[in-house]
């Protein structure tokens, strides 16, 4: 058994490398606190190849790219809602990860409450019915029930036989 678990343990330790994962180290800038400024940028940004992590986290190209335009923006002293306003005139507001309220995302903004106050309003409607019909239920003929009532009755009082 003890061959066993070693030749287990050696197979593990085959497997680990497929797991580990290495990442190029990312540019910093040289001020600590535009690099703070960046990551705080390019929190409120999505990353438009990966369309579900914000540019800070993405390690795709365009990521990169737009961090590096970033980085050049706040070297050039541009302040923060300069650089986002670039970001939207140059991709649009699906670039936002909290695009503001208009004319063209007023659904986007809308639809999830309706929806989560539809969806409360018909479960209430499925309870209310369910219980009607359940309280509503024709009750048991009296010969049914007396049936019902002797065959518990012996059910009951049988000793319980010895497996």
């Amino acid at each position: 058994m003890n061959a066993f678990y070693s030749r287990l343990f050696a197979l593990c330790l085959l497997f680990c490398p497929l797991y580990i994962q290495a990442e190029e180290a990312r540019p910093l800038a040289e001020d600590p606190v535009a690099e703070k400024r960046l990551l705080s940028i390019a929190g409120e940004l999505r990353c438009l190849v990966c369309q579900n992590e914000t540019i800070a986290a993405s390690n795709a190209d365009l990521a990169n790219d737009l961090r590096r335009e970033i980085r050049t923006m706040i070297g050039a002293g541009k302040n923060d809602e300069e650089i986002l306003d670039f970001m939207v005139n140059r991709y649009g507001d699906f670039v936002l990860y909290r695009p503001p309220f208009k004319a063209s995302t007023w659904l986007l903004w809308l639809l999830p409450p309706f929806f989560f106050l539809f969806g409360i309003v018909g479960l209430r409607l499925y309870l209310i019915r369910r219980n009607r019909r359940l309280t509503d239920a024709a009750p048991l003929p009296p010969e049914v029930r007396d049936t019902a009532k002797r065959l518990l009755a012996e059910a009951s009082s049988e000793p319980a036989s010895p497996p």
